[in-house]
């Protein structure tokens, strides 16, 4: 299992997601947590060495830390706004 920290902008963009929107966010964040990591996809150029899940039309950027086992969450946006 791994361990979910969020950036404090993330964490602001989570929250203000609709509940059902954050429903489906936060099962995917479940599946990061339980280390299944498949269909993800590695970030290029800025944001070279992050993942992305997507949830939807959204999107979960995130950081894998190796051996500490800990994933942070740094974005949560729509497919449209999460890159920019």
């Amino acid at each position: 299992m791994y361990k979910i920290g969020f950036e404090p902008e993330a964490e602001k963009e989570f929250l203000a997601l609709q509940d059902k929107d954050r429903a489906l966010v936060a099962k995917k964040i479940i599946t990061l947590q339980k280390g299944q990591f498949h269909k993800d996809k590695p970030l290029k150029g800025r944001h070279k060495g992050k993942f992305r899940k997507r949830a939807g039309n959204f999107r979960i950027i995130y950081l894998k830390e190796g051996k500490l086992l800990l994933i942070t969450i740094i974005r949560i946006a729509h497919r449209k706004k999460v890159y920019s």
